[in-house]
């Protein structure tokens, strides 16, 4: 039961949420003013965390999935001592500010994930919850209640738009088949969206929709006066914590802006500042006067949390050192299992393939990832239901599954079977990466990333070390048709910031591209061919070299150059074929393999220039996608040989034919740029 000083402290939280939006005369203070007790509830008594230390092993992990609301975390933040000020308050918003419009992860201390596309938290939240529960199982024999170091839990709360993006519908699946009795959603149910009522776009049981999926389900309706019901939550909070082999969720009836008189329950109180009438209304309400008003008690109330948060820090450091002295075995197992990758150790168990064999990438990488997992015993994946064409199994790995389960080996196996959910799927490699025990990384058809982009833009946004094994890249996978034959979409990925796509040209080029991968601060997408390719002569340690600088000459390299051929994947040997052909017409081609555009435009000027020299203006590009990004390149008189119409089903051959991409269409394109630089 909330006592006098959590209810000041909650009029407290309100107050600075009205006063932070009108500051910054923008923002979204309805959810903020309904949602405070909740957020007190959590922060004060449910989530396990040490405010002095936000990166605490131990702690639980709260998302704010509806991430429009950040100023009802911020004051949470504020108010239990993560080291905001009020005059972060003051400046909500604002450029450069701790507290951006969207609560933004390496940013503001306290933020576990980037929130604000919506149903993104939630399912962010499914991986975190994954990682969790694969450490709990290490930690075997550890104590896995709230003080115990494998008793940690994630807390969501997230709204009606939440619910209603397609993510949620995957993501509460693959909570529900995994029993993820360490997740807890609370979805705020208060009938509102910006257009008006929810009844405008759906009657659906919303409740009974997450109980189909295997969730713990609670209820919880408002108070006797119109408010949150604080102490029905609580209990069902505490019940949710302790429900075991189940996930929670937590229906919460809520009024919109409560208890502002004239904004309650109304769409514009969503996502504008309340105006200066209903601010004052609502502060004479809550009994608050004046500007970002802190009591003194108030904050000496609410900032209990940070002798609560030592406390259960240096509880759960001793529960840790007394199951590493009991478990030994098991602790140096735990140990091994998360270290940190070492790039040498994983340089040297990379397979070797042979020049002039034939060699699939999708194949070459599938072999790439036994090895890895041999050694890197942090790695682990799957794919949406393409395991055996992304090639993305570990064949002695097992399958991630609930530890009862008797098709799988428990939350230790390496194999998550993500089902044809690529949105979801993305978005859960991104918790996992957020927890920090391991490395994963999904596949999926290069065609399909289209349904991963959210997710794969909030990898890019925080620089998580995710991998994306895209297969079937090209025109060149045949008779599956233009459905299935990526055309835009390397171009599209390309675009995105921070984002790594790489597409090998071969077997050694898709071994150093999982090198480059597991080296690289942020997010890698490899894009792989699906048919054989040759193996180019090129010495590995070229092969590495070049591929982590973005671009290389595979060819000798000759100073009389006449025009240079850039490919990248299977389009170099295409492009080989043809210098072969300029070459008998006595014209001197270098090809240059572009595994990365990102990563060659990185590189410094002299190394561009060595690759690509600035006297030799003929230039033709060769790939198996639109010509859009590569003009920066080709320069004023190059030539693109690509794709950009949409494929046609046909046998590979056959395909790649009738869109032109030919030898024949490479060597008409050099000489077109030849003579294109001789006027």
């Amino acid at each position: 039961m909330f006592g006098a000083a959590d209810i000041r402290a909650v009029a407290t939280a309100r107050a600075l949420a009205v006063d932070a939006v009108e500051a910054a005369g923008s923002g979204h203070p309805g959810t903020a003013l309904a949602l405070a007790p909740v957020a007190h509830l959590l922060f004060q008594r449910h989530v396990r965390h040490d405010p002095a230390d936000p990166a605490w092993e131990g702690r639980d992990r709260f998302v704010l999935s509806c991430g429009h609301a950040s100023i009802l975390q911020y004051t949470q933040l504020y108010l239990t001592g993560y080291g905001l000020e009020l005059d972060d308050l003051r400046r909500f918003r604002r450029l450069g500010s701790l507290t951006p419009g969207h609560p933004e992860y390496r940013h503001t201390a306290g933020v576990e994930t980037t929130t604000g596309p919506l149903g993104q938290g939630v399912a962010t939240a499914v991986g975190m919850a994954m990682a969790l529960k694969r450490d709990e199982s290490r930690l075997a024999g550890a104590d896995t209640s709230p003080d115990g170091p494998a008793g940690r839990t994630v807390w969501v709360l997230c709204s009606d738009g939440d619910l209603q993006e397609g993510i949620s519908y995957e993501a509460g699946a693959l909570a529900g088949r995994h029993r993820l009795d360490n997740l807890v959603v609370v979805w705020d149910d208060n009938d509102i969206q910006i257009e008006g009522s929810t009844g405008l776009t759906t009657h659906e049981d919303t409740a009974a929709r997450f109980r189909a999926q295997g969730w713990f389900v609670q209820t919880v309706g408002l108070g006797a006066d119109g408010d949150v019901d604080t102490d029905a939550l609580d209990l069902a909070l505490g019940a949710a914590r302790a429900e075991t082999g189940r996930p929670s969720f937590i229906a919460l009836k809520s009024q919109i802006a409560f208890p502002a008189p004239n904004a309650v329950n109304t769409p514009a109180s969503h996502g504008a500042p309340l105006g200066t009438a209903e601010t004052a209304a609502v502060k004479e309400l809550l009994g608050v006067e004046g500007e970002f008003t802190v009591p003194a008690d108030v904050l000496e109330h609410t900032r209990g949390a940070l002798e609560r948060g030592a406390e259960l820090h240096a509880v759960w450091d001793r529960e840790l050192a007394r199951w590493t002295a009991e478990h030994p075995e098991a602790a140096r197992a735990r140990a091994h299992a998360v270290r940190p990758l070492d790039p040498a150790a994983a340089a040297a168990v990379l397979p070797h393939f042979e020049p002039g064999t034939s060699v699939a990438p999708r194949d070459a990488s599938g072999k790439v990832i036994q090895a890895l997992a041999e050694a890197l015993p942090r790695l682990w994946g799957g794919s949406a239901d393409l395991g055996d064409s992304n090639r993305t199994t570990i064949t002695s790995g097992g399958s991630f599954l609930p530890a009862d389960d008797s098709d799988g080996q428990g939350p230790l196996g390496r194999n998550v079977h993500w089902g044809v959910r690529e949105h979801a799927m993305a978005a859960a490699l991104n918790g996992i990466a957020l927890v920090g025990y391991d490395t994963p990384f999904a596949g999926t058809f290069l065609v399909f990333s289209d349904y991963q982009r959210p997710s794969l833009r909030l990898a890019a946004l925080m620089k998580l070390p995710v991998v994306h094994v895209w297969s079937h890249d090209s025109v060149a996978l045949g008779a599956d048709g233009p459905t299935h034959q990526p055309v835009e979409h390397l171009a599209a990925l390309r675009a995105m910031p921070g984002l790594a796509v790489v597409r090998p040209a071969d077997a050694n080029e898709t071994a150093a591209a999982w090198l480059s991968a597991l080296n690289s601060p942020g997010p890698v997408g490899l894009a792989l061919a699906r048919q054989g390719l040759p193996v180019l002569p090129t010495p590995s340690e070229a092969v590495r070299e070049g591929v982590a600088r973005g671009a290389y000459a595979v060819t000798d390299p000759q100073e009389d150059l006449d025009v240079v051929l850039l490919a990248s994947g299977s389009e170099v040997t295409l492009a080989m074929a043809a210098r072969d052909l300029l070459a008998e017409r006595e014209i001197t081609a270098r090809v240059v393999s572009v595994p990365c555009l990102d990563w060659f435009t990185r590189q410094d000027a002299d190394y561009r220039n060595s690759v690509l020299p600035p006297s030799v203006r003929a230039r033709v590009v060769v790939e198996a996608g639109t010509a859009f990004g590569w003009h920066g390149l080709l320069g004023e008189h190059g030539r693109a040989v690509t794709v950009d119409d949409f494929g046609t089903s046909a046998p590979a051959e056959d395909a790649m034919t009738a869109v032109g991409l030919t030898e024949d269409a490479v060597v008409e394109a050099a000489l077109a740029s030849l003579a294109a630089t001789r006027g």
